[in-house]
């Protein structure tokens, strides 16, 4: 695996997160002095319905609020992005909505599974295998979390030796330094494979958007649910203005190499949760060279139904969850699927706001780790951090 046109002004959107149909395909949306219908899917009669890193590129000083990096390390000298700390968000920041409608469901259940039998890479000379959910532009939280993990030194830089890190996706959007994130992966995979080990990534749907949103901007493409725009559905799904000016070539050819799924030590690894990937091929190496076509063919239709077949979720959650699994490992191989896109929060009926207090705790999110499920052959790993969840880097095999 290895790893556009300029855009006018545009009316911002607030981020709708009602994760049971795609924000893009539920209400109007306007963009610059055109305004798109998006109709629900459901009912078509609602209108409402290697790279070095002194080649990367050094932008001016951007920011977070403290507010929102509860789990932010102490500034370092040097920050390990792309950014440098400061004491304002980052120009065109837009904070994404966190007052979320809950998914009251008691039927999705932590279960305690014994961990994969794994083979032994070791002999291959193979260090340990770690994965990283959803990190939607919270730079300060990422580093805070593979520090923990004793996966970077304070300074940012690879410390894990030989080490195998998997991003799953969803590296921009909603938080405010995507570009510092894409930056810092870049550099760790680089430092990665100087030490033995490596740092690689798979392609989320938030990467086909952001390469949607720069290459075809407002073109309108054929959503099956009425007409849309891959920037219109960008802004709707959190798409900040900061990263889009700091978008380069290199960012953009990194993430359309991107692999959609991969078999790591009897775990299949992918983004979404959906048996879409199904669609694309019957081997790994097909669904991934037909993902890679399809942007090279930079045909805008065909890029959106990528994208909006990669939007869907919840397929191993309910009743029929654990059979759709089965058919994706019979495919692929794997014991289990590893994937991200959905918050933990919504696969157990949680939701935290954005405004909670110091005595409201108890209204956000609890997320201690992984959320294993569909009879144990399921691990989810977005762990809410758009919601004032967790940043979650987890090492695989998960503990019995």
């Amino acid at each position: 695996m290895t790893q556009g046109a300029g855009q006018g002004p545009v009316v911002r959107t607030a981020t709708l997160r009602d994760f049971r149909v795609p924000p893009y395909a539920q209400v109007p949306v306007q963009s610059q002095s055109h305004e798109y219908v998006l109709t629900h899917p459901e009912d078509p009669s609602r209108p409402d319905a290697a790279v070095r890193p002194e080649d990367l590129a050094r932008p001016e000083d951007l920011a977070r609020p403290e507010d929102e990096a509860p789990h932010a390390m102490s500034a370092a000298p040097a920050h390990p992005g792309n950014v440098l700390p400061d004491d304002e968000p980052p120009e065109g920041y837009t904070p994404t909505e966190r007052d979320l409608p809950i998914i009251n469901r008691g039927d999705t259940l932590q279960v305690t599974v014994a961990p994969v039998e794994a083979p032994d890479a070791a002999q291959d000379g193979l260090g340990p295998l770690f994965v990283v959910g959803d990190v939607h532009g919270y730079l300060d939280e990422l580093v805070a979390a593979l520090a923990e993990q004793g996966l970077i030194d304070p300074e940012g830089h690879w410390s894990a030796g030989n080490t195998r890190l998997w991003f799953l996706g969803d590296f921009t959007d909603r938080g405010p330094d995507g570009i510092g994130v894409i930056d810092l992966v870049m550099r760790l995979s680089a430092e990665a494979a100087a030490a033995g080990g490596y740092c690689k990534a798979l392609m989320g749907n938030h990467e086909l958007l952001l390469i949607g949103a720069k290459r075809f901007g407002d073109k309108p493409v054929n959503s099956g649910a009425g007409t849309a725009t891959f920037q219109a559905a960008w802004l709707l799904n959190g798409g900040q203005k900061s990263d889009m000016d700091r978008l380069q070539d290199v960012h953009l050819q990194w993430m359309a190499r991107l692999d959609a799924v991969v078999e790591e030590d009897g775990h299949l690894l992918m983004h979404s949760d959906t048996t879409a990937y199904l669609e694309y091929g019957t081997t790994l190496e097909d669904v991934n060279d037909n993902v890679h076509e399809i942007l090279n063919r930079n045909d805008a239709d065909e890029c959106w139904d990528l994208f909006r077949k990669f939007t869907k979720r919840f397929a191993f959650r309910d009743e029929d969850g654990p059979q759709a699994v089965r058919k994706l490992l019979a495919t692929y191989g794997g014991e289990r699927v590893v994937h991200g896109h959905s918050p933990i929060p919504y696969l157990l009926g949680e939701v935290g706001t954005e405004d909670a207090g110091d005595g409201e705790e108890a209204s956000r999110p609890v997320v201690e780790g992984p959320h294993v499920y569909a009879d144990g052959l399921a691990i989810a790993m977005d762990g809410g951090v758009t919601m004032a969840g967790k940043m979650l880097v987890a090492r695989l095999p998960l503990p019995g």
